[in-house]
């Protein structure tokens, strides 16, 4: 994990898209917690580096920092109580005297409402700015967790916020840095008016010389500040206009940055189905087009949701045994996602690893197979003390994870490849297989608290009579994988678009595609679904190969 020297491999994220926020928030509030208790003991070549994901700095008045190296896109209205140019750099101020010597009017508008936990957690870290907006954000402020004051490494206090989190922000704990926020402020991320709903409205904005040079101006920011670059990882909505911003984003940095790996995740929320409309049409052509290009332009393309499908007529959200989320709050869908991509994305992040992400990747995307599925167990069920040969026996012969791919459930365990990491369990119980790491994941607050009576406060099944603890960490086992499911799975979206007359819907091929384009996609990504079937698959291509 470690160039010569002992300098850390350094990946950038970038977040395109509200839900992605929703996702990364939690991400970043896990690394965070996982900092706070970054005194318990593990052994060094176990244990996750922060500094792959976090920069160190200096405030202008000279206090340290320790903050995500993000860039994050985002639609007018997602911020709420977050000052867009963060609260890190909050000591410079701006002269607002005026020269007019006549009557002036002033018009100020009260400050966004914050909720219990953020107003909790303004009183813990120094209460309100003098100008009644939002003081610094989470700690630690600097890379050293040892120096904060002892009441400051965790809140333990629970919110119940299900009722109260309309935007991401509304429970982001961590500081940002004053480049991380990157605003467009031409759509709106709620209301019917000036949305960002077609794949050709993202790819229009970064067409735009203001957009494409502040995003320029961003990435040579944090990438000339790394000693070493392993590559960059992308969380990207994938069913509405983000798709288009993703497709330039991770076009250019193919372009610019050769080399580096790009591991893009692909994120779609959890899917009402109340019948078809010309919203489920777009949302399918923004997805198919997402696919297609995001995973052309990246080292890896993984789509992660909860949903059963991704089509027209989306299959119900998975279940988790130990889980008793509501499919209905992005709060929640966004937690479960974010366990299994702090999970999945751990064998770059050690700190002794033998992948970087550019490893990880061509270990995977063989034959043109650059797009992989991901499953979870979130928490895997283990009691406290049993080996892990006996927890994995109840299986059988069936997979131990619930898919988080969107392809449906894995008939079988034949695979081109995968990486499997198990963390949590303890190093008594470990055996020579895959990744183990020791530390579990810590799900303190804000993280919703909808796991089963029957865990513990480590996540650990009970033996006895259903406890009334919080749970505050749990083992997690995740699997990434190239598998023949996703031929089926691609197919079928291809095959749902090939089958009606897309023209339909004139005013998606305005925002910026051509029809011309967009069937080329398709075929695409009937081409890409191919490098996936097996000799015992039924080819339900064959069909329909004279009317192509």
């Amino acid at each position: 994990m470690f160039e010569a020297g002992g300098v850390p491999r350094a990946a950038l994220t970038l977040q395109l898209g509200s839900y992605a926020g929703f996702v990364g928030a939690h991400w970043w509030n896990l690394q965070d917690a996982a900092l706070r208790c970054e005194s318990e003991v593990q052994e060094q070549e176990r244990k996750i580096c922060p500094d792959v994901l976090y920069r160190a700095g200096r405030t202008l008045s000279r206090q340290e920092t320790y903050t995500p190296r993000l860039i994050l896109m985002d639609l007018k209205g997602s911020l709420n109580s977050l000052k867009q140019e963060g609260c890190l750099y909050g000591d410079t101020k701006i002269d607002t005297s005026v020269a007019w010597q006549g009557n002036l009017m002033t018009h100020q508008e009260d400050p966004p409402a914050k909720n219990l936990f953020l107003q909790d957690l303004s009183k813990l870290e120094g209460g309100m700015s003098s100008d009644g907006g939002f003081s610094p954000r989470a700690l630690p402020l600097s890379k050293d967790v040892s120096q904060l004051p002892t009441q400051l490494h965790v809140s333990q206090k629970g919110h119940q916020l299900e009722g109260s989190v309309r935007v991401w922000s509304d429970y982001l704990r961590v500081r940002l840095h004053p480049r991380s926020i990157f605003m467009i402020h031409q759509y709106n991320d709620d209301g019917e008016s000036s949305q960002l709903e077609a794949f050709g409205q993202g790819e229009s904005l970064l067409h735009d010389p203001t957009y494409l040079e502040e995003l320029e101006d961003r990435l040579h920011f944090y990438v000339e500040e790394c000693d070493y670059l392993q590559g960059f990882q992308i969380l990207c909505d994938l069913n509405n206009g983000f798709s288009g911003v993703g497709a330039k984003v991770t076009e250019l940095l193919h372009d610019e940055y050769s080399g580096r790996g790009i591991l893009t995740w692909g994120l779609t929320p959890v899917i009402h189905n109340v019948g078809v409309s010309w919203k489920d049409f777009y949302r399918l052509m923004n997805t198919v087009l997402g696919i297609v290009h995001l995973s052309s332009h990246s080292s890896l393309f993984c789509p992660l949701s909860l949903n059963g499908s991704l089509g027209l007529k989306p299959e119900a959200p998975v279940t988790l045994p130990y889980v008793h989320y509501d499919a209905s709050l992005n709060y929640h869908s966004s937690a479960i996602l974010a366990t299994a991509l702090d999970t999945l994305s751990a064998p770059y992040r050690l700190h002794s690893s033998q992948f970087s992400m550019v490893q990880l990747a061509d270990a995977f995307n063989s034959s043109g197979r650059k797009v992989v599925a991901a499953g979870t167990a979130v928490p895997f069920p283990m009691a406290y003390g049993q080996s892990l040969p006996d927890a994995l026996c109840s299986y059988q012969l069936a997979v131990p994870w619930t898919p988080l791919s969107s392809c449906g459930e894995q008939k079988d365990s034949c695979c081109f490849a995968q990486s499997v990491v198990l963390r949590g369990i303890g190093k008594e119980n470990h055996i020579s297989t895959s990744y183990l790491i020791q530390g579990p994941c810590k799900v303190l607050p804000p993280y919703p608290q909808f796991f089963s009576a029957l865990l513990n406060k480590q996540g650990f099944l009970l033996d006895k009579l259903p406890s009334c603890s919080t749970v505050e960490s749990i083992p997690v086992l995740t699997a990434l994988q190239s598998s023949p499911a996703l031929y089926s799975a691609l197919y079928r979206l291809y095959k749902e678009l090939h089958q009606v007359d897309v023209r339909r819907w004139a005013s998606f091929f305005s925002a910026g595609i051509e029809l011309y384009d967009f069937q080329e996609a398709l075929h695409e990504l009937r081409t890409l679904s191919q490098c996936y079937k097996t000799s015992s698959e039924l080819d339900e291509s064959e069909d329909e190969a004279d009317t192509d």
